[in-house]
This record gives structure tokens, sequence and C-alpha cells, in this order.
């Protein structure tokens, strides 16, 4: 393939990623990331492990609206590894567990949960390295908050704010505790003669608990699902350039996200083997929210990635366009090099 018709199909694809999901977008109402391809436990749990190496350890810091109001700061840490069924067969088992750490607002509204993940995949033993992947994770979520700091109207005499006065007000426990679920579906292969492009896509639903999400325990006041579908193709340009396409699309309750785009990297191939060192810079698009311009680094198992939300809704007057920065680092490896050399090429490389 050369490298004109190879650029005429990545567009393509980025067209089709982009379009293959509702134009109406509004808000998600769990949490998201704009680096959404760096994070797979809460995207798909049939994700987990669905890389080129045997385990990944992953972090994630965000913050965004610190221009028009306490900033929402989100942190989220997470590992993921992969063991072979048998010797004979080349499916594996992987598994995961991800924790995150989720703060805004004035009365300092905390999210705080853990994911643990399962999941097979199965080989299609076929020649592009196709795999079936069927995921499970089950979560933990604390919401909570800081009555001390919540202010009423009660508190105001002729507009001046008086702490001491009486709220007039009953709070209920300001901590909740919920149990999730959540369970995907996911297919990666390759295309080409030499497979020299692969895919993923797949899809997820999470809260299939639909647990009440009410601190005053009212019955009827439960979290919504949330289904998510997720795309992603990668492949090389030539021996110095490579590419990365990536879109997702998540739906809770009336709300929805769509984004989508990607990454164009220097990532050289010496003597059939990449590079020690690689460069990617790109950008995305959530769709009537921001433009994301990203870039990521890699030297070896190491990896670094930045990327900026340029504000482009109708907080725009507002904001000026600062939406708010994320960064993510997270290594890769093997964990026996000598015993399995050729398990590199088994999964896709998005690294």
């Amino acid at each position: 393939m050369t490298m004109k018709r190879t650029l005429r199909f990545v567009i393509r694809a980025l067209v089709v990623l982009l379009a293959a999901s509702p134009a109406a977008v509004f808000a998600q109402a769990d949490i998201h990331f704009s680096q959404f391809y760096e994070n797979s436990i809460l995207r798909n749990p049939a994700l987990t492990g669905v890389f080129s190496e045997d385990y990944k350890i992953t972090a994630i810091y965000r913050s965004q609206w610190s221009s028009i109001t306490n900033p929402f700061q989100t942190a989220l840490v997470s590992a993921e590894g992969r063991i072979s069924v048998t010797s004979e067969t080349r499916d594996f088992f992987s598994f995961g567990l991800l924790g995150y750490y989720d703060q805004a607002g004035s009365i300092d509204r905390k999210i705080t949960c853990v994911y643990p993940a399962l999941n097979y995949n199965k080989s299609m033993e076929d020649a592009h390295n196709s795999f079936l992947s069927v995921g499970f994770t089950g979560g933990y979520m604390q919401y909570s908050f800081d009555p001390s700091k919540a202010t009423f109207n009660n508190q105001y005499v002729n507009n001046v704010f008086n702490a001491s006065n009486p709220t007039g007000e009953t709070l209920p426990n300001p901590k909740l505790n919920l149990w999730d679920l959540g369970a995907g579906v996911n297919f990666n292969s390759s295309l080409g003669q030499n497979n020299d492009v692969t895919y993923v896509i797949g899809a997820s639903g999470y809260h299939f608990t639909q647990p009440k999400n009410s601190y005053y325990k009212d019955p009827s006041i439960v979290m919504d699902m949330r289904w998510n579908f997720n795309a992603a193709l990668s492949g090389r340009l030539n021996e110095d350039f490579a590419f990365q396409l990536h879109a997702n699309y998540a739906r809770q309750g009336s709300f929805s996200e769509l984004i989508g785009g990607g990454l164009i990297g220097w990532s050289r191939i010496v003597d059939r083997e990449q590079a020690p060192f690689s460069f990617y810079v790109g950008a995305f698009y959530r769709l009537n929210d921001a433009v994301i311009p990203a870039i990521k680094l890699r030297y070896r198992d190491y990896a670094f990635g930045a990327s900026y939300d340029v504000n482009v809704s109708t907080l725009e007057a507002a904001t000026s366009m600062r939406g708010g920065f994320e960064l993510t680092c997270f290594k890769t490896g093997l964990f026996q090099k000598e015993d399995r050399p050729e398990q590199k090429v088994l999964c896709p490389n998005f690294d």
C-alpha cells in the first residue's frame, strides 16, 4: 500500500468512525476522559488486556473548568495483565483492577470507585490474529459531599450571608455506597497481506444493577444504564511513520457523548523492529463540546501523553475556550520475555 493510498484510507476510516454514531450529543453523566483510548475497564471490560504485551500500568489525571468554578479533578490508576490458557492454544485470560477519584463543586462532591475486571479472549485461529473477547467488571462506588460547605437561602439576611444563621434544612447522610456491574464484547483483527493494519470494535454496558442513587433513599431515583461503543484502527504509513484512529460513543439516559480523532507519529522500523523512541501528535473532537489537541511520547516500555480541551460549546463565552488539561502515563512489559517472544504480535498495538 503506497503512502498516498494509505492516507486516503486513514481519512475515510476516520470519517466512518465518526459517522457511525448518532449526531446528537449533550454530556455524559459518568466521568469521561479526552484520552479515552488509554482507559479500558471503564470503557469496555472486554478491552482489558487487549494490547501487545503482558501487562500495563496506567495513571491519568484530569482537571477542567477551573476558569469558571472550582475545578473538576479526576485521578485514575489501573493495572492490567494477561496469561495464556494453555500452551496448545492462543486463547488467554486477562484481568485488571482500576480505581478512580473524582471531586467537583463548592461542596466537594466526591466519587470514589474500585473496579476489578476479568476478560476471556478467544483466538479465531485465522491468518489475521483475530480475537473475540468477553469481559466483566463489578464495581464499588461511594458518593459523598461536605455538608459544612453547603449554603442556603435562610443564611442570607438582607442579602448578607451569615454562616451562623440556621439553614432550616435537614440534610441526609452525606455518603452513599453503591454496587455496580458491567460487561462487554470486543473483536480485534488485522487487514492487509502483511497484517499491517489492525482494528478493534466493541460494545459494552454499565450499571446493569441500576443502583439507587439518592441521598434521601428515594427508591425511584436510580443510576441510568450506560451503553458504550468503541472502535480503533492502527497501522503504518511507511517505515518511519504510523497512525492511530480512535472513536467512542457513550449514551446514559438522555445524555450522550461522541468523540473521535487520530494521531500520526514518527515511529521508525529498524531491522523489522520498532525503534525504542516514538512521538505522536494529533487531535480529537468531542461533538458540540471541545477540540482536543494531543501528543504522545514513548520510550521503550514507558509512555506519556498530554491533551487540552479547547472548549467550543455554549460555555465558550464563560470559559474563553479554556476547558481543561489531561495527563496520562503508562508502562507495559512482558512477564517472561525469553519464553514468549512472539506474543507481542498477537494483539493490536496502540501503545
